[in-house]
C-alpha cells in the first residue's frame, strides 16, 4: 500500500485538487444503491483518495509538491472533438470556503478534464452566508460578475441560479449583464413550483429546474473524515475544501448520460 508515500505528499503539499474521472466507468459505484447526493460526493472522494494513495510509491524523498493533483486514472475521458457537438456539458458549482475568484479555477479545470474549451451551462448554488444572514443580491453579485466575464470570454454558454426565490431571482435578473438562462428549485422544500416564481420565469424565458442537492454538499468534516479514512493522516483536520464541481456530459438527441463526474479543491492551514 502506498498509504505512506501519500500521508508525506498530503503533510507537506499546501493544495489538493481531485478528479474523479467519469463514475460511469466506476464499476464499484455502478452496484451500489442510489446515495443521496451528500453520501455520493463524500464515497467518490474517498475511493478516489484510496485508489490515488495505493499508486504513491514508498519513496519518502519523493519531490515534494506544492499542488497534489488526485485522480484515477483509468476514469478520466477527454470528450471526441468530432463528437463535441452532438453533446450538452453541464456543470453545477458549490463554493464552500473560498470566494468568487475560485470560480475560473473550476471552470478551467473541468474544461481541462473533458477536453472542451467551453461549458454549455454552469449553474451556481447559492455560496454559503454566515449564520444569521440571508442571501442578498449584494452577496450573489461578485460571484455572477465572475461568470459574466466567464461568458464573454466564451468559457461558458449559459448561467444559472439555484434556489433562489422570485424575489432575488427578480433582482438578479434587473441587474445582471448576463441574465441567469435557469434557475434550479429544491423540491425536498416545496413540493410545487411557487406561482409567483414560476410566472416570472416564464415571462423572462427563465428555465426553472428541479434538483435534489442538500444545503452543503460537502461540509468540512464530511471532506475531513473522507481524509482520514482513506489516507489514515493525523493531519484530515488541517484540510478545507474550497469547492466541489458536478458535471455531467449528456447525448443531446437521446438525452442519456454518457459521463458525469466531480474535481473539487482543497487547501491545507498549516498551524
Amino acid at each position: 500500500m502506498g498509504t505512506d508515500g501519500a500521508r508525506a505528499l498530503l503533510e507537506r503539499a499546501a493544495t489538493l485538487t481531485l478528479q474523479t474521472g467519469n463514475l460511469l466507468n466506476w464499476g464499484c459505484l455502478r452496484k451500489k444503491c442510489p446515495a443521496t447526493p451528500g453520501e455520493e460526493v463524500r464515497d467518490c472522494i474517498q475511493k478516489t483518495l484510496t485508489e490515488w494513495s495505493s499508486k504513491i510509491g514508498q519513496d519518502l524523498n519523493q519531490e515534494i509538491l506544492e499542488v497534489l493533483e488526485c485522480t484515477v486514472a483509468q476514469a478520466i475521458e477527454k470528450i471526441n472533438p468530432e463528437e463535441r457537438d452532438e453533446l450538452k456539458v453541464s456543470a453545477k458549482l458549490f463554493i464552500v470556503g473560498s470566494n468568487s475568484s475560485s470560480i475560473r479555477d473550476a471552470v478551467d479545470m473541468a474544461c481541462s478534464a473533458l477536453g472542451v474549451a467551453q461549458l454549455d451551462s454552469v449553474i451556481i448554488a447559492p455560496p454559503p452566508v454566515e449564520d444569521g444572514t440571508s442571501l442578498s443580491l449584494e452577496y450573489l453579485q461578485p460571484y455572477w460578475r465572475e461568470l459574466e466575464n466567464l461568458v464573454q470570454s466564451k468559457k461558458i454558454v449559459a448561467i444559472g441560479t439555484s434556489d433562489l426565490d422570485k424575489t432575488l431571482l427578480e433582482q438578479l435578473y434587473l441587474w445582471a449583464k448576463v441574465k441567469p438562462s435557469s434557475n434550479q428549485v429544491n423540491l425536498a422544500s416545496c413540493c410545487v413550483m411557487p406561482p409567483d416564481l414560476t410566472a416570472f420565469a416564464k415571462q423572462f424565458d427563465i428555465q426553472l429546474l428541479t434538483h435534489n442537492d442538500p444545503k452543503e454538499l460537502l461540509c468540512e468534516a464530511s471532506f475531513q473524515e473522507a481524509l482520514q479514512e482513506s489516507i489514515q493522516t493525523t493531519k484530515a483536520h488541517e484540510w478545507n475544501p474550497l469547492w466541489l464541481l458536478r458535471y455531467s456530459v449528456i447525448v443531446k438527441s437521446r438525452g442519456i448520460i454518457k459521463s458525469k463526474g466531480y474535481i473539487m479543491q482543497a487547501k491545507r492551514n498549516a498551524t
